[in-house]
């Protein structure tokens, strides 16, 4: 009796994995810094430093490493970009973020701050009038909005803004802005709504690219100041959108980022004297994701694509920057290496070093000696040889369309059949999932689980049909994408079909709900998080529907508001067999909570089981410590339970009180 009892108990545990305790911890704290640029003669650097619901950018002297000015806003804001105009001058542009996943929504204003202190100054926005607290000057009060266009290298005193008023769908214009006094010039107007302006290496104002109310998107092109605008390309009448990136050094040649009717985008050389087109770089498989030019101009040599692991490409293989770029790539094997700031002699580069497993590094890196001295780290708690790989993935749809993405394994997991979590991203369109650090992902597979993300159609990345393949398929094709992915990551021995749960946030939220909706026996849970979930109610409520461009959009790529009833989850609460897990912020503007009250509501009515977890002054995503540790603890106990895998392990503070 007592042997079948000690057989019983071995099988119970055989059944049931006993679930272990993860330290949460390094995923909850701030980077150390999100981007840090090197100043023109290379005497400092500027550094954007997270905090807990802003960013503020700090400028450190490197002869001493101390810090020698800064600038900060308010709550919610964050530091979007900033530029070295000169030697010792920083522009700055700020934005908003109403949470920790929503995308910083820049504010209009721009800023200039001293690298050897003192206050900073309003030149352009809003807060110019007033509102600045006692630390920060303004200059002409004016109810604008003003954008960075070209930092102009040749003029330390001067950049090139576009300004548009305030009003929705406004014409902008181009002005230069002297970035002590503030006084500004117009310099050209836009022929079109929402428009932004290019330069050449000038700095004269030689393209717009703007979109009007019915989203069409429209080129124009000058010859130079004073010129009139030419219509160069329009999307409804091409099919495609064309948008500047750069000139070659002798303005002549305009390089263009052209939409494919099929397949990728491509970098066109568009010939300003006699009008002819010339393919000059593409990859097969995605759209080139950012361009890469020569150190200290506007002239581009190159670009990153990124169709699984990002590669190099260059206009001229030969080239020094393609070389150096090689050397670097060499140097630090199975890393992405970027030049993400140098000084203006060329003489140090700053390059970051970052991987699946490593969340980036900064090198200071000697042009003369090629030699590369390590400098910082973003994130150097973590240890990349702990850290979990990330493999690209390709397979095909039900339809036969080819789907991307990637799967993080446990660190020795590789053959074996073990829990997995389908992670669908937010957004949808335009937006992508990338090989590299994934806060997230990572996590979860320390946790134990596979991690599946996929590119679904409707992603950004890989051509405007793939793009426009996802309209109106929420619910759709969409959603089949991250059904068939499923089914292939069981068929390929990665994931135990038993075993798999849905976690996504805003869009990622939606599908998770979906899919449980929609296949009921296929998952065995799901978990949301700010996530949409009644969709004719984005078509009145959220920041989207605010103007009319955006209710445009929500009809077009969405759908009409009484066709989108049948693919909303809260609808089809009694499809839904499994549990679920539901968190969100009552001042999310992009999701408002209203969404997860109504699907919570008409789960319960349905009998499912659900969890919730709302913190009414958080937003789209979570920005307190505490909060973003009881999230995830929260998150990890609800998978443990469904699916198996490590739960998170109390903080130290609380386990020391404990005992």
């Amino acid at each position: 009796m007592k042997g079948l009892k000690i057989a019983m108990l071995a099988a119970a545990m055989a059944a049931a994995p006993l679930a272990h305790a993860l330290d949460i911890e390094p995923y909850i704290r701030k980077d150390k810094f999100d981007a840090i640029k090197i100043s023109p003669k290379g005497d400092y650097f500027a550094a954007t430093v997270p905090l807990e619901d802003r960013t503020i950018l700090a400028i450190i002297r490197r002869s001493d490493n101390k810090m020698t000015g800064s600038f900060s806003l308010g709550k919610n804001t964050v530091v979007s970009d900033f530029t070295w105009v000169n030697p010792t001058r920083v522009l700055v542009s700020p934005g908003e973020k109403f949470g920790a996943l929503d995308r910083p929504s820049l504010t209009g204003e721009l800023f200039a701050v001293n690298a050897e202190g003192g206050d900073p100054e309003a030149l352009v926005g809003f807060r110019v009038r007033g509102d600045l607290g006692t630390h920060i000057r303004g200059k002409k009060a004016e109810d604008v909005a003003a954008f960075l266009v070209d930092d102009l290298p040749a003029d330390d005193k001067a950049v090139i803004i576009t300004v548009s008023p305030f009003a929705a769908d406004a014409y902008s214009r181009a002005e230069k802005l002297d970035i002590y006094t503030g006084r500004r010039v117009r310099v050209a107007t836009a022929p079109i709504r929402n428009a932004s302006f290019a330069t050449d290496n000038a700095g004269v104002v030689r393209f717009a690219h703007g979109s009007d109310i019915d989203l069409t998107n429209r080129l124009y092109y000058r010859k130079g100041d004073g010129e009139n605008w030419q219509l160069i390309n329009d999307d409804s009448v091409t099919g495609h959108d064309e948008s500047p990136v750069g000139f070659s050094a002798d303005n002549r040649i305009a390089y263009l980022n052209v939409e494919s009717e099929k397949g990728p985008d491509r970098i066109v050389a568009f010939d300003t004297a006699t009008g002819t087109r010339t393919d000059v770089l593409r990859d097969d498989v995605a759209d080139p994701l950012r361009m890469i030019y020569k150190p200290g101009t506007g002239v581009p040599v190159g670009a990153y694509f990124m169709a699984g692991k990002p590669v190099t490409r260059f206009f001229d293989p030969q080239s020094p920057e393609a070389r150096l770029q090689r050397q670097l790539e060499e140097a630090f094997a199975g890393s992405t290496v970027s030049v993400t700031s140098q000084t203006s002699d060329g003489s140090v580069a700053l390059v970051r070093v970052s991987s699946d497993r490593s969340a980036g590094d900064y090198y200071l890196f000697d042009t003369v000696k090629r030699k590369a001295d390590y400098a910082l780290g973003s994130r150097d708690w973590f240890d990349p040889d702990a850290m979990n790989p990330m493999m690209p993935i390709e397979f095909k749809a039900r339809d036969g369309l080819a789907i991307h993405g990637y799967v993080t394994r446990p660190k020795g997991s590789e053959g074996k059949r073990v829990p997995m979590v389908v992670m669908p991203h937010g957004g949808p369109f335009g937006i992508r999932d990338y090989w590299g650090f994934d806060e997230d992902a990572q996590l979860l597979a320390s946790a134990g689980y596979a991690v599946l993300q996929v590119n679904f159609r409707g992603s950004g990345g890989y051509g405007r049909a793939f793009h426009h393949a996802g309209a109106r398929q929420w619910g759709g094709t969409m959603q089949d994408d991250l059904t068939d992915a499923t089914r292939w990551a069981v068929e390929q021995g990665i994931a135990d079909g038993s075993r798999i749960c849905l976690y996504g946030a805003s869009y990622g939220g939606y599908a998770s709900l979906m899919g449980v909706a929609k296949e009921p026996t296929l998952y065995k849970c799901a978990a949301g998080y700010v996530g949409v979930y009644d969709l004719p109610t984005m078509h009145t409520e959220g920041d989207i529907s605010e103007r009319k461009s955006g209710r445009n959009f929500v009809s077009e790529w969405i759908g009409p508001r009484d066709k989108v009833v049948a693919v909303s989850p809260t609808r089809l609460a009694d499809r839904i067999k499994v549990p679920v897990f539901l968190a969100a912020g009552g001042e999310d503007e992009r999701a408002p909570i209203e969404h997860s009250r109504m699907m919570e509501s008409a789960l319960r009515r349905a009998g499912v089981p659900v969890e919730t977890l709302y913190f009414d002054t958080e937003g789209h995503g979570f920005y307190v410590p505490a909060h973003r540790r009881e999230f995830y603890t929260r998150l990890l106990a609800f998978l443990s339970r469904n699916i198996g895998g490590d739960t998170a392990s109390p903080p130290k503070s609380a386990s020391t009180t404990a005992r």
